[in-house]
């Protein structure tokens, strides 16, 4: 009886865990808004209650190529040292977000690694549905 009591607790617990996350995060693809084309794989997650985006791989460009065109430093970047000598791919560039309500975000800030801009974010989940209803 033991066993089947921990085996429900922990079945419970993973899908509390899986069901539990927002639906913001994950794993997404980036285009290009004037050819349409996929720029860049990013990670989007939390970390206690602030959101966090960071590059896993870029299209047409070397995956170890450094944000040289970045400034040193940046108000409230949440990596230590001088962001010009980061790779883009791996570092947090949206960051700062904090929930307004499920799938909904605001408050933070985005770094175009290309060309060192920065530009306040806010990220917004819509399911696929909504998307068909808007066009």
């Amino acid at each position: 009886m033991k066993k089947i009591l921990f085996f429900i607790t922990v079945f419970v617990f993973v899908c509390g865990f899986c069901f539990g996350a927002d639906p913001a995060e994950g794993f997404w693809i980036s285009f290009d808004d004037k050819t349409g084309q996929a720029t860049a794989g990013w990670e989007i997650y939390t970390v206690g209650n602030i959101l966090y985006g960071k590059i896993l791989s870029v299209t047409g460009h070397p995956q170890d190529v450094k944000a040289e065109n970045c400034k040193d430093n940046y108000r409230g970047f949440p990596v230590q040292g001088k962001v010009s000598d980061m790779t883009v791919v791996g570092t947090p560039w949206i960051f700062g977000l904090k929930m307004d309500k499920p799938g909904n975000w605001s408050g933070g800030q985005v770094i175009d690694p290309d060309n060192g801009s920065m530009y306040k974010c806010k990220i917004t989940y819509r399911p696929k549905d909504a998307e068909e209803e808007m066009e």
